[in-house]
């Protein structure tokens, strides 16, 4: 199985190094490992020029992550698509255990794997609405983000039927995939906590971004409006974003943005066909 790593970066001179030894020292080797640098402004281009020539280092002007991690896709060469976050690393056998599993289901075109979590230097433990699901996960993926992307391993031929990261979406953009990809396909679990993610910093995207839930609503809108989803799955997004809209309703008018508030009106009258 041919595999290629692409980790998207932005200013991480301090954590990239730790992500590419976390892929170099894979049990199961992958093809290639591509960087993608997003325009950073620190020293994390010369790092990786000096420290690991083996990486392919791709530049570009700051797009944002979903850009740098479409750039990876066209450049990289595998059948098989790994993301890794710049500030995430994996356990040595996270690839091999993944590709042991996709061997036993051959039907499969899509693995993840459960993960650890550190925030602020302290493990902690993640709630059960972050349990990681297994199968057609569609219904799973409507309240929150349920895959991460640093452990998904994903054939090539997925994207080429769904399409990749939407650029337009600042967070939410893995979201966004994983109800066009899981509305689809199945995917399957490695159940052993083979990724370690580190949060609580700064520079954390969910961090930079109020209203996470105004990005998924657009997400849900999208897709309804695609006419790609079955009656079942057409039924339980609108039922999740009449949730999410009549949360954002009440917010904007706690707060006296009616303009806000009446913008999402409209959208949940429309979706409900009034």
């Amino acid at each position: 199985m041919n595999i290629s790593v692409i980790i998207p970066t932005y200013n991480r001179l301090h954590q990239i190094g730790r992500a590419i030894r976390s892929v170099l020292n894979q049990s199961y080797p992958a093809q290639e490992i591509l960087v993608v640098d997003d325009g950073s402004t620190d020293a994390t281009c010369a790092r990786i020029e000096v420290d690991f020539p083996e990486v392919k280092l791709i530049r570009q002007t700051n797009q944002g992550v979903s850009a740098a991690r479409n750039a990876g896709i066209a450049a990289s060469c595998g059948d098989w698509i790994a993301f890794l976050d710049s500030d995430d690393e994996w356990r040595p056998d996270k690839l091999a255990k993944q590709v042991d599993t996709l061997a036993q289901h051959a039907q499969i075109r899509i693995c993840h794997t459960d993960e650890i979590w550190i925030r602020n230097g302290v493990r902690v433990n993640p709630c059960n609405k972050h349990r990681k699901p297994s199968g057609w996960i569609f219904e799973n993926c409507l309240p929150l983000c349920c895959v991460s992307p640093s452990s998904i391993l994903i054939s090539r031929s997925v994207f080429s039927e769904i399409g990749n990261f939407d650029q337009t979406l600042p967070v939410c953009e893995d979201y966004d995939l994983w109800l066009r990809i899981f509305s689809r396909y199945p995917i399957c679990l490695v159940n052993d906590r083979l990724v370690i993610k580190y949060g609580g910093h700064a520079d954390q995207l969910s961090r930079k971004f109020w209203g996470m839930d105004r990005f998924r609503v657009r997400a849900i809108a999208a897709l309804l409006e695609s006419g790609q989803l079955n009656d079942i799955q057409e039924t339980q997004a609108k039922a999740t974003l009449s949730e999410k809209l009549s949360v954002l309703i009440n917010g904007f008018k706690k707060r006296d943005k009616h303009d806000d508030a009446r913008h999402y009106q409209e959208m949940m009258m429309r979706f409900n066909g009034q």
